[in-house]
This record gives C-alpha cells, structure tokens and sequence, in this order.
C-alpha cells in the first residue's frame, strides 16, 4: 500500500474512531503521538537524546491555560502563545546543549529541565502542586464551542495533522536529508562544509515548539496544567514510546504512543495500578532485546526481507 493511501485509511479510522471510543481517550493519545514523534524528530533523525523534552511539553500547557483563564483570549491564540514559548524555551536550551555531545548533551537537557521544574514548582501563576485547574475550553476562533468532548477531539486531531504533516515534510526536505547525514557521521558533514551545530539547533526549537505545542493542547482536552507534564518521568515515558513505536520511524511514535497510553489506561484502574511503572518497564526491556528497531521499524524490516 503506498503511502498517501495508507495515511488516507488512516485518517478515515481517526474520523470515525469516536463513534466507537470514548473521545477524551482518544485526544489523549493524539497530544501523546504528536509529543512522541517532536521527540522522534529530534532523536530518530538527528541523532541527539534529549531527557528535558517534558519542559516544553509542560510550558505549553501552562502558557496556554494562564492565557485562557486570565486574558480571553480565544483558543487558537493561547495554542499559538504556548507554542511560541515552547520554542523559545528550546532556542535557548539548544543554544546551551548543541555544543555537547552524546550523554553530555543528554545530561544538559536534563539539568536544564529540572530547572524549569522546579521554578514551576514555586512560581505563583501555576499554583505549585495543585496545578491549573478549570482551564476553559474557550470557543474556537470566537464561534465553535469546544466543551463538547467530540468537537474537541477533531480540534486536537486537526492539530495533530498539521504537527505530523510539518513533521513528515520536515525530515523528507533537503533540511531533513542533511540531519540524517549529521546523524550517521558528523564529522563528514562537517568536512562537507556544513554548519552542524545550527541545523541542530534548528531541529530541537522545531522539536520543542511541537512538543509545547502538544501540551497546549493537552491543557484545554483536560482543562488542566499541572507539574506531571514538567517532571523527568515524562521525559521518560516519551523515550519509551518512541523506542516501542520504532525510532527513526514515521508513524512508529504515534503507535508507541497509542500502546503505552493505552496500557496505561486500562492497567491503572485495577490491582495491577501499582504495578504500572513495572510493567513500563519490562515492556521496554522486552523492546530493547527482542526488536530494537520497534514495532514499526521491525515490521519495515520483515517487508524488505521478505518481499523486496
């Protein structure tokens, strides 16, 4: 199947999967696929593993819902707002981190994150612990009324598409083709006269902005902005998804995100709740020695085995 029909099919399931599923759920997963594959852009395609990417997830989340609930501005706007921060805030963690390399860079982005965790943490405006809570909705562009949890679901999945579509025509752009070179040697890239440490930059404020623009969305699915989204587990947990979905992969994040949301979803209401963190983390070991490229990645490597 070639690949505009199979993301037509896809498209039509997203279109018609409320009628089957409960919507919330299903924008939950959207935001968390959209996340996954700003992260994937960033690690699947220019070779560097951020563990501070739940900051701009989390600063999207609180821009938008401090505009929401104090300036009126209407939804799309506060959308914007957060991921605008969101992309400053990954300008100048770049601007600090792209000069490292490997566990460096990882380490950099990781102690940066914390930093904004714990300014969130004292900071007046995002109520500490208790969060953002009662986040409006609002009315999209003054007119369409987003409390109706279907309507916000073909919100949330029209930015999704416009997310994956930046992010699709991003890495198959001349832009796109230089990250994988700088990903599978850099030093050749470098001797090939190419300014490695911009095209990184530019990469992570792309990544970063997607990954804010993710929690702004989030915030108005929930009506909440709250410390989860900040802390290092998310960072975690979007790592995990995209090694499960597949790294380097297009669609491989959205599905690892689907998996990982769903699990989650069905195991934390029973006795296996407090095992959760458990069974994450045996899914990632499974991952790890059993099928490294992921669920999409080996897949697309038992096709080309088998039938090429």
């Amino acid at each position: 199947m070639n690949n505009w029909k199979l993301n037509l099919f896809l498209l039509v399931l997203a279109l018609a999967a409320p009628m089957a599923l409960y919507p919330v759920f299903l924008a939950k997963v959207l935001c968390f696929a959209l996340f996954a594959c700003a992260f994937n852009l960033l690690l699947g395609f220019a070779g560097l593993l951020s563990f501070g990417h739940a900051a701009f997830l989390g600063t999207g989340g609180y821009v938008t819902g401090y505009l929401m609930m104090n300036s009126g501005l209407t939804p799309e706007l506060a959308i914007l707002a957060g991921t605008i921060s969101g992309g400053l805030l990954g300008a100048i963690f770049g601007k600090l981190a792209v000069k490292r390399e490997g566990i460096y860079f990882a380490m950099v982005t990781l102690a940066l994150a914390q930093l904004v965790f714990f300014i969130y943490l004292q900071a007046p405006f995002t109520n500490g612990e208790d969060g953002m809570q009662g986040v409006p909705r609002g009315e999209l562009f003054g007119l369409i009324d987003l409390s109706d949890n279907f309507v916000m679901y073909y919100f949330v999945l029209a930015i999704f598409v416009l997310g994956y579509w930046i992010i699709n025509r991003t890495v198959h752009s001349p832009f796109g083709q230089i990250l994988k070179a700088i990903r599978e040697n850099e030093d050749r890239a470098v001797s090939l006269g190419y300014n490695v440490d911009q095209y990184k930059l530019i990469a992570f404020i792309i990544s970063a902005a997607l990954a804010a623009l993710a929690g702004s969305t989030k915030t108005l699915v929930f009506e909440l902005a709250s410390l989860t989204d900040v802390h290092w587990h998310m960072s975690g947990e979007v790592i995990l998804m995209t090694l499960v979905g597949g790294v380097g992969t297009i669609f491989g994040p959205v599905l690892g995100a689907g998996f990982i949301i769903t699990m989650q979803n069905y195991l934390s209401g029973g006795e296996m709740g407090n095992y959760i963190h458990i069974i994450m983390g045996a899914v990632f070991v499974v991952c790890v020695l059993s099928f490294r490229s992921g669920i999409v990645g080996q897949f697309m490597k038992f096709k080309r085995d088998n039938f090429n």
